[in-house]
């Protein structure tokens, strides 16, 4: 029997995979900020585990929850695929009506003159954690540890670098070294908050269970296709970019293998 409920380790893990954002972001504060290309290839290696992590740990485990409410056929598939894409739009939809901003693209949603710059960023990154920690509370209230663990592992090993990129953004834009640190610390709190209610929905109706699932799944698929890569894609670091994923796919594959087994 574990020592937490799902709930209480759904916001603990969620909580430490968002700790590690402010890990990642602690080189600003010491002036050894990694090239350009070594950034990429981070940034490919986040992706690659989320990839991973969408498919492995939350899309198989919502087909075998689903096949186990209506046994096989095609309505476990429709429900997932459905779920899928809801994620997916519901992650869009946020894109398009927040205003935030992009560190290379610029400015998106609705008009937002009066927000202070700094704001747009913690908005656009805030749009990118939530689903992270969705996903992880997603797991651990569906699984306990042996669900939940190796998402967090995993999306706590991504999460360093993309604090490290939103510091050294910060850092181009004119913040000093401490305030892009502490920022970037700060837009990691956001997890927290999403593992706490993924796993609170998940734990209170267990035929949410392949839905929240899916849906993780899907608002991460989005958060990949849509900012990451093409992210590591601008600077002309593309094979180094597919290396990194390709490194953090098999690393997240093994993990959930290995401590989900």
């Amino acid at each position: 029997m574990e020592p937490f409920s799902p709930i209480t380790l759904g916001f603990l893990g969620s909580l430490a995979a968002g700790s590690l954002t402010a890990v990642g972001a602690i080189p600003v504060l010491f002036g050894r900020i990694p090239s350009r290309a070594t950034r990429d290839l981070l940034l490919g290696f986040a992706a690659g585990v989320m990839l991973a992590a969408s498919f492995f740990s939350l899309i198989i485990p919502a087909l075998d929850a689903a096949e186990g409410q209506f046994d096989n056929g095609a309505l476990p598939a429709a429900i997932v695929c459905v779920a899928i894409l809801l994620g997916m739009g519901a992650v869009a939809l946020m894109n398009e009506r927040l205003p935030h901003e992009h560190f290379k693209s610029g400015r998106e949603g609705p008009d937002s003159a009066s927000l202070r710059r700094v704001w747009l960023f913690i908005i656009a990154i805030t749009i990118h954690n939530f689903p992270e920690g969705l996903a992880v509370g997603v797991g651990f209230g569906a699984d306990g540890l042996s669900g939940g663990l190796p998402l967090a592992i995993g999306i706590g090993l991504q999460n360093a670098p993309e604090g490290l990129a939103v510091a050294v953004s910060l850092l181009g834009e004119g913040y000093s070294r401490r305030r892009a640190w502490g920022i970037a610390a700060l837009t990691g709190l956001v997890e927290p908050v999403g593992g706490l209610l993924g796993a609170g929905i998940i734990s209170i109706s267990q035929p949410l269970l392949p839905w929240g699932l899916a849906f993780a799944a899907g608002a991460m698929l989005y958060v990949i296709s849509h900012e990451i890569i093409p992210e590591t894609h601008r600077s002309g670091h593309q094979n180094r970019a597919t290396l990194g994923l390709a490194v953090g796919l098999v690393i997240m594959l093994f993990l959930d293998v290995w401590l989900g087994g």
